[in-house]
């Protein structure tokens, strides 16, 4: 009986320091679920933050100002692709197919897009050029491509994008042989366009008639 309280006593330490390693393991544990759960979230905006950052995957650049020098005298093709997604009942297509513009050129063309369909439907644009390599010298200033896109029945709309290619890409050996790029938009269909609000005064007119 005397010797049972020491054997007591340290069963009890290596209880504890089993319970201790085994909260940290369940803690650590839950700390990594957490970690992968938050960066699944992170996943979707971080992805693309990094192809506008580094045109990857043919994302072109949004530019914030034109070219401060003179075109460069090199030309390329820039050749216009235009899709529209199943379930949107639009013609869309470019007025010029290709045209060659001059490195650092600022240069605007224009798509016509038509709802071919008796209601009111909405649509926007993904976009992306070939090479895919060439997004980050692809600066677009301006493009329809940004927001929702809502058509009335039968309406035919004509729509800009001005852009221009810099001449950073004629600093990239990589680029030497480059002749054509190709600018490609498909429009897809949004299911839930967000509803426009209805003015206070327009609600009353509707209640007093």
């Amino acid at each position: 009986m005397a010797n049972q309280g020491p054997q007591q006593s340290e069963g009890a330490k290596v209880t504890r320091r089993t319970l201790t390693r085994d909260a940290m393991v369940a803690s650590i544990c839950g700390f990594v679920v957490v970690l992968m759960l938050g960066a699944s979230y992170a996943a979707v905006p971080f992805y693309n933050w990094f192809c506008r950052t580094t045109g990857f995957n043919g994302t072109t650049q949004v530019a914030t100002s034109v070219p401060s020098d003179a075109p460069l005298e090199r030309t390329i093709a820039v050749s216009f692709d235009s899709n529209v997604a199943p379930g949107l009942p639009w013609k869309f297509e470019a007025e010029q197919t290709t045209i060659d513009v001059k490195i650092g050129q600022v240069v605007t063309v224009y798509y016509t897009v038509t709802n071919q369909s008796a209601r009111t439907t909405t649509g926007q644009a993904a976009y992306n050029v070939a090479p895919l390599t060439v997004g980050a010298y692809f600066q677009k200033i301006n493009c329809f491509c940004f927001t929702e896109q809502t058509m009335a029945p039968g309406e035919k709309r004509e729509m800009a994008v001005v852009f221009y290619v810099d001449p950073a890409l004629a600093k990239d050996s990589e680029n030497d042989t480059l002749k054509n790029i190709t600018l490609s938009y498909t429009f897809f269909p949004v299911r839930d366009a967000a509803p426009k609000p209805v003015a206070a005064g327009e609600a009353e007119q509707r209640k007093g008639g």
